[in-house]
């Protein structure tokens, strides 16, 4: 397994965990994915093999690649997980499945997409994929390095030797198959928006929202590409969500009213709007490419506006805690044990991430509208 960046290693903190977490993280880390409305749109042809399944981003899609990094940005601890079968927390940031779990369930390759850095994997949960996801992450590289997570460079550097583990185990030919053949799910940036920018100067000194959206973007473009230089053909591109309604941004931007954060939601339709046309323009550019831009923007307006339209009864807050702004370390067995009892009525299982519930809403959703469209 490949060693984790010196940077990166624990164990420090100096500091404490909870404080450093309420400064940085109770603005905003990652955005939730969740998906409503519904679509018609056919699945991918009965004959199309899915040999493995691959993420990377943020900590809508990493199962545990922070549980070793010297960061705060973890949830390695209960009630995380306390759905899964056993109900370990294995990492994931949420109370049980996240969605590359669920798509890879989907394509008939495995129903946990184990984490890279897990140090029990063995050669045939490297063949059939792993998310090299990071939470915290994002396409600007400061995000990454404000929260000492995997940058998106990181990722790639992970999966290429990744890629030589695999063509030493099973050859050149089959290893290229494999990666041509495979899916993958590219999910990051809200954290960009509600943390890097909205939360810190650090960007706006130099940056109005219209660069920095720009600046996003070029990352994103330039990801892609190299992902697509190492031999990845079936890439879906996830969207940026109306981070403004996620419940911490309610909390910390919304007023005694908890509303949405209009400033936050109007950057995320404006990369949206920019990454839509730029992919188009990539799969121009790259031949035998099929990125396919994946919108959940509307699709968790739609939940959050109606919930019980979907199935839930509440999507301002979440299930841990008040709901309103605990994550990771704020939220957990000492600080609020009484965590809720059912949480399928929540559209949130913490102040940023959906439930299991919720997730299963959004990847019916995707599944059905664009998987057809990577094969």
């Amino acid at each position: 397994m490949s060693s984790i960046p010196s940077r990166l290693r624990p164990p420090r903190p100096p500091f404490d965990p909870k404080v450093l977490l309420a400064a940085i993280w109770a603005v905003a880390l990652v955005s939730p994915l969740h998906g409503a409305a519904s679509y018609s749109a056919s699945p991918p042809p009965r004959d199309a093999t899915v040999p493995a399944a691959y993420a990377f981003g943020d900590s809508i899609v990493d199962p545990g690649n922070n549980n070793g990094l010297a960061t705060v940005a973890k949830c390695n601890f209960p009630p995380y997980g306390r759905d899964l079968d056993p109900g370990v927390p294995m990492g994931r940031f949420s109370n049980g499945r996240v969605p590359s779990d669920m798509l890879g369930e989907k394509l008939g390759v495995k129903k946990l997409l184990p984490a890279y850095l897990d140090p029990n994997l063995e050669l045939q949960d490297l063949l059939t994929g792993v998310s090299f996801a990071s939470g915290a992450n994002g396409y600007d590289p400061l995000s990454a390095e404000l929260a000492m997570v995997l940058s998106l460079s990181d990722q790639l550097d992970f999966y290429s030797k990744y890629m030589e583990t695999v063509r030493s185990e099973v050859g050149e030919e089959r290893a290229s198959a494999i990666a041509s053949e495979s899916l993958y799910i590219v999910c990051t940036g809200a954290n960009d928006i509600t943390n890097t920018y909205f939360a810190t100067p650090l960007r706006r000194f130099e940056y109005d929202i219209s660069s920095y959206t720009d600046l996003m973007v070029g990352s994103a473009l330039s990801f892609l590409r190299e992902l697509y230089e190492l031999g990845a053909r079936r890439i879906g591109v996830l969207s940026l969500p109306p981070v403004g309604c996620i419940p911490s941004q309610r909390t910390l931007h919304g007023g005694p009213e908890r509303d949405c954060f209009d400033s936050a939601n109007a950057a995320a339709v404006l990369f949206n709007s920019k990454l839509s046309a730029e992919i188009d323009s990539l799969n121009e550019d790259l031949p035998g490419a099929r990125l396919v831009y994946v919108d959940i923007y509307y699709p968790l307006l739609a939940i959050i506006q109606n919930p019980a339209r979907f199935g839930f009864q509440i999507s301002t807050r979440g299930c841990c805690g008040t709901g309103n702004i605990e994550v990771s370390y704020l939220c957990n067995r000492l600080d609020h044990p009484d965590t809720c009892g059912n949480d399928t009525e929540f559209v949130f299982w913490d102040s940023f991430h959906p439930t299991e519930a919720a997730y299963h809403t959004l990847v019916d959703q995707i599944f059905s509208k664009y998987a057809g469209k990577m094969f």
